[in-house]
């Protein structure tokens, strides 16, 4: 049976982290911790795994580090340390679910936890594509 998490291979025990705000940038807009690490330039997925096996006190040092790199919100450059805190305890408890291991497997083993379903699906909308936009041989007429 194919794996229901194939169109979104992303942990949902994430969301509540990912989706967390680390503050207002200039401009007044709100900044999650997923658009943090993104323009970090990480994949914060990957990142969110990562900090999960670390346990909570080294990913909270390590939250800290990056959040101090970043300069979009003011209000990290004076309290990275407390927002960091606040956030990894929205980090969940451990790889406990099966997306959640998967996740965890990528940062250990370096390659997606999805199999080859993603790209499959791809091709069919592709070919599917073709198919209509382009049309079938014939005279035109």
């Amino acid at each position: 049976m194919a794996d229901p998490n194939v169109l979104n291979p992303h942990p949902p025990e994430f969301d509540r982290f990912l989706y967390a705000s680390v503050g207002e940038d200039r401009n007044g807009y709100a900044v999650t911790v997923l658009s943090t690490l993104a323009r970090l330039g990480l994949d914060p997925w990957n990142e969110t795994a990562e900090l999960v096996t670390l346990g909570r006190d080294a990913a909270r040092a390590r939250l800290g580090t990056l959040l101090a790199r970043f300069r979009d919100v003011p209000a990290l450059a004076s309290d990275h340390g407390r927002i960091a805190r606040d956030l990894s305890q929205l980090l969940p408890e451990g790889p406990t679910s099966g997306a959640l291991q998967r996740a965890a497997s990528t940062v250990a083993d370096g390659r997606p936890g999805t199999s080859g379903a993603i790209w499959a699906v791809l091709a069919i909308i592709f070919v599917l594509f073709q198919m209509f936009m382009v049309g079938g041989s014939g005279s035109g007429e």
